[in-house]
């Protein structure tokens, strides 16, 4: 069980860390927002990380 626990905790921080390279602090905000509404059971907040991060993924494409 410590070792499933030891590997989820690193694919959290690995996915926050690159999210946080690749978008910035806006990234960073939206995948707090999405996590805290699903842990929550928020879909206001999880809506509104998902939309964050979803315009920050796309922004480039639209853009050009």
């Amino acid at each position: 069980m410590p070792v499933l626990v030891l590997l989820s905790a690193a694919f959290v921080v690995g996915v926050e860390q690159t999210i946080q390279w690749k978008y910035g602090t806006t990234g960073t905000v939206g995948l707090l927002l999405l996590s805290v509404g699903v842990k929550a059971k928020s879909p206001a907040l999880s809506s509104v990380g998902a939309v964050i991060l979803a315009l920050l993924a796309t922004g480039p494409a639209v853009s050009s």
